[in-house]
């Protein structure tokens, strides 16, 4: 049965999530009293409040949203430090709101860390209950169970370059990283160079996969070997393409050619050698990946592969609203095109 307030007998709501009533009875407190701990309000005994607060937990309450016409909100969850990756997409997503809008909330969340609520149901209900529609995620660490609880909660999730592939509730953005992989080789392979080396990013992410395999593609079409020791993998930041180009450039037989999964990693790579008095790019080409500001202001300026980080920034944002919505969307992943962007770091083959 239900009663004259929309919540079944007992207590809970019809669509099966607990009421500030069920909570108020489960504690012995009155309505009001739950109501206080929510917001915040001092005047309730520690000891109740500490009730109440696990029972809160406990039961999985999501509380009721603020108006969504009103204040349209959507948490931009970073994982990791910002990069020149990760601003630019920063720079898309928030662009974006402002053209509509939306406010957005960029927080970041360092690598292997989880929320200040640890219990993944906890930190989905206080985004719900705060407001916001959606979470867009850069680079996630999701796990299943906070996967779940957004869902739960009805706060929408968009993944942008997902760490690792996620299932197929998650819908998700990025780029043609496979055929991005394939014309970066291409163009070192069409400057004659054979001794081409390819430095990747985290092992696991979906994106590093594609683009390895765009570049080992490449090399088996142009009959080219790809000799021990010349893949090698990092976390697409800059101390990782000094660290590992450097074991690149000090093996015996060393790359005329080395291909980067970041911007980053490819002027980390340029430092490496500029320490051993290489020059590029007369004596090493090097490419890039993503064509962030950095490419631009590298010396020399990077030969790269453009991925349009501010637009798949905005396409986030917009399907996160559609989800929010209510609406569905075409596909659950969508990739954006990428561009070979040709400067001054590569040259043929001497």
């Amino acid at each position: 049965m239900v009663t004259k307030d929309g919540r079944a007998t007992d207590g809970r709501a019809t669509d099966g999530r607990a009421t500030l009533a069920t909570v108020a009875d489960a504690a012995g407190v009155s309505v009001a009293t739950v109501s206080k701990v929510l917001n915040g309000r001092r005047d309730v005994a520690p000891a109740t409040r500490a009730l109440v607060q696990d029972l809160l937990q406990s039961h999985d309450y999501v509380g009721r949203r603020v108006d969504p016409v009103r204040f349209p909100m959507v948490e931009l969850l970073i994982h990791g430090d910002l990069t020149a990756y990760s601003t630019e997409v920063v720079n898309g997503v928030v662009t974006a709101g402002v053209e509509q809008d939306i406010s957005v909330v960029v927080t970041l969340r360092p690598h292997g860390r989880r929320p200040a609520r640890s219990r993944p149901v906890a930190w989905a209900s206080d985004l719900a209950a705060a407001g916001f529609q959606a979470v867009i995620a850069v680079v996630s660490e999701l796990s299943p169970a906070e996967v779940t609880a957004l869902a739960k909660a009805r706060v929408a999730l968009v993944v942008i370059d997902p760490l690792n592939q996620p299932d197929a509730r998650v819908t998700s953005v990025g780029a043609t990283n496979f055929l991005g992989g394939l014309a970066a080789t291409q163009h070192l392979l069409e400057r004659g160079h054979r001794r081409i080396a390819y430095l990747g990013g985290t092992v696991a992410a979906a994106c590093n996969q594609a683009r390895l395999q765009g570049y080992r593609g490449a090399m088996e079409a142009a009959a080219a070997p790809i000799p021990a020791g010349y893949v090698r993998t990092g976390n697409f930041l800059y101390r990782d393409g000094v660290v590992e180009g450097s074991a690149l450039l000090d093996l015996s037989e060393r790359p005329t050619a080395v291909f980067a999964a970041s911007d980053e990693m490819a002027l980390g790579v340029i430092e490496a050698a500029r320490v051993r008095g290489l020059r590029v790019p007369e004596d090493l080409s090097v490419v890039g990946f993503d064509d962030t500001q950095l490419a631009r202001l590298a010396s020399p300026p990077l030969t790269t592969v453009r991925q349009p980080l501010r637009e798949i920034g905005a396409v986030a944002l917009q399907r996160a609203l559609r989800l929010a919505a209510g609406e569905k969307v075409d596909s659950h992943h969508i990739e954006l095109a990428t561009e070979l962007i040709v400067r001054g770091s590569t040259a043929s083959v001497r």
